[in-house]
């Protein structure tokens, strides 16, 4: 009787059987449909296209989000404005125990920033510091207090506009709120800083964290191509790319299963659980540390801090003793994998920004050396731009060259200089009328201490014949040339820089002409042009293939001409005598 009884408490009943299978089945379905709405899956290699901003669906209307990506430069802001979100008191009680979990969205001008999330409080204690770039005062900035909620909405439990009229800094302030109580202690800095200075150099995380279109004269940016996923889901710029993806999951009240798209400038996340979107961009310029840790003691998860001023992205960070906010991402198929590749993905960042700030210093001088000395045009250098005298710089990048030409030339490099280079040559301005070109500006040659020989800086509208390209563009084309001693050898370079094309501040033209006198009317001449590019974008090997196409056919038109004006003043028995009042130059190999 005793056996009998025990039998039917332990074995369970084939009703009882059929429920519990039915029920696994019903989790199982639900989270396979959960995590492929969230874009879940394996490890991926990054074959998808993305680009990225945040939404948490927490009542933020998604373009005004998309707006904080997609505003007008702000490298050379004047101001930067450093609010620190103390704390708030007699907040609405929007949870049922009658407290709520407030985080704060501050909002200035197209940025946006999340504080964390304190959980069941009235009366949180923040103590974050949110920085902002702006071109000019007054500004206002608007704070908005949600209440967190796992799976609906959050609900606004009250909002102040704080305007900021001047430099100087408020002192801690408390703000009533728009809402029948609540009331947010705010400290308030404003710093004016030089127009050309950058929060890098300021040493302000998070005052100017995403990238930008770069604000040189161009035109617009057109990718012919499929937008991929996280150009849909966030709207980044057309030119990122997804480098890696992880499926993992982000930790907040629960972990929520969604996808992680790692490209040159952002780590992004976006998740769709119980219909709830969240979608996070965390600009590597704003990440202090990546660091492995552990999620409920058994699951192997990613930290990333942020800077101090940074704030959050799309949703509310964790907060930290110390002030810094941070993300947890957990549930990866391979933890370790993807943080090596996180850790990587950061170090090509700051090596690209290495990359960039030598490039633009590089074209800097250039355009620096190349201006006529005495005119009103020569560009401004930051000091620790200029070369220590003495160490002359290399005028273009030779590991970018590839021959286009190479034979034999119907005159000396000397008088191939005389006829075509010379300071009073029209063959420039025969040469660009005839390839319609317009607005030509020619400067005069001139020594330059930063490299040998010497240099000059010339500027035209050139017609496009490329379908991606407006009619035409305006060019700068800075030149350089080195004749030796005995005028039997000549080097001839230039960089040609393009201002309204798709990418123009991406890539330049770089050219070298190699001219060596091997006879009496003769000399070998040897031709070879690249396209430079200052940093990656999407287009470039087509652009690459584009340009040194476009350049060879600027070339024989060139060897045409001068071919041309070669036969015409040996013909009229002009002499190359006239050079001798122009400097020689003397090519120092040191």
């Amino acid at each position: 009787m005793i056996e009998t009884a025990a039998l039917d408490f332990l074995v369970p009943s084939w009703w009882e059987i059929k429920v519990t299978v039915a029920a696994a089945m019903f989790v199982i379905l639900s989270f396979c449909f959960f995590s492929w709405s969230g874009g879940g899956g394996g490890d991926g290699g990054g074959g998808d296209r993305a680009v990225v901003l945040e939404n948490s669906g927490d009542g933020i209307d998604d373009k005004d989000k998309m707006g904080q990506l997609k505003g007008d430069s702000q490298a050379n802001s004047a101001y930067i404005i450093k609010l620190e979100l103390l704390a708030a008191k007699n907040l609405i009680g929007a949870n049922l125990n009658g407290t709520s979990d407030p985080y704060a969205i501050i909002t200035c001008g197209s940025e946006k920033r999340f504080s964390s999330m304190v959980p069941g409080s009235r009366n949180p204690m923040w103590g974050e510091e949110f920085n902002f770039s702006v071109d000019e005062l007054p500004v206002q900035i608007n704070v908005t207090i949600y209440d967190w909620d796992i799976i609906w909405k959050s609900a606004v439990l009250g909002s102040v506009t704080v305007p900021v009229e001047s430099e100087g800094q408020t002192g801690a302030e408390w703000y009533t709120l728009d809402s029948p109580s609540g009331q947010v202690c705010l400290h308030i800095k404003t710093i004016k800083v030089p127009a050309n200075s950058t929060r890098a150099v300021n040493g302000y995380a998070g005052a100017n964290p995403r990238r930008r279109i770069s604000s040189d004269k161009q035109g617009p940016t057109v990718v012919h191509q499929k937008p991929g996923p996280l150009q849909t889901i966030f709207s980044l710029l057309p030119d990122e790319v997804v480098e890696h993806s992880y499926s993992c999951a982000l930790e907040r009240s629960f972990l929520y299963h969604g996808r992680m798209y790692v490209s040159a400038w952002n780590i992004c996340f976006h998740s769709n659980v119980f219909s709830k979107q969240m979608k996070v961009v965390i600009p590597f310029g704003d990440i202090d540390e990546i660091r492995r840790s552990q999620h409920a003691f058994i699951n192997p998860a990613v930290t990333i801090i942020l800077r101090m001023g940074a704030g959050g992205h799309g949703v509310p960070p964790l907060g930290s003793p110390d002030g810094r906010v941070r993300y947890k991402f957990a549930s990866f198929w391979n933890r370790n994998h993807a943080l090596r590749g996180l850790q990587r993905a950061a170090k090509n960042y700051r090596t690209m920004l290495e990359a960039e700030k030598k490039e633009r210093a590089e074209s800097a001088l250039r355009a620096h050396s190349s201006s006529i000395r005495s005119g009103t045009r020569q560009a401004n250098i930051p000091e620790d731009v200029v070369q220590k005298a003495g160490k002359l710089q290399a005028f273009i990048k030779e590991e970018v060259l590839v021959g286009i030409y190479n034979d034999l030339f119907p005159c000396t490099a000397e008088q191939f200089f005389n006829i075509c280079l010379k300071d009073g040559s029209t063959f420039i301005n025969e040469y660009r009328s005839v390839r319609k070109d317009s607005n030509l500006v020619m400067g005069q040659w001139h020594a330059a201490d930063e490299y040998d020989g010497q240099v000059r800086e010339i500027t035209f509208r050139s017609l496009c014949n490329s379908p991606m390209c407006p009619p035409d563009t305006a060019v700068t084309e800075w030149q350089h040339f080195v004749l030796s001693p005995d005028k039997k050898k000549l080097v001839f370079e230039t960089v040609q820089q393009p201002h309204d094309v798709p990418f123009g501040s991406y890539f330049e033209i770089h050219c070298r002409w190699s001219l060596e006198t091997n006879g009496e009317n003769s000399c070998a001449m040897d031709i070879k042009a690249g396209a430079h590019f200052k940093k990656w974008c999407v287009m470039q090997s087509k652009i690459r293939s584009g340009a040194i196409n476009e350049y060879k056919k600027e070339v024989d038109l060139m060897l045409e001409m001068a071919r041309a004006s070669a036969k015409s003043h040996m013909s009229s028995g002009e002499t190359t005598d006239k050079s001798s009042s122009y400097p020689i130059i003397t090519q120092d190999n040191s």
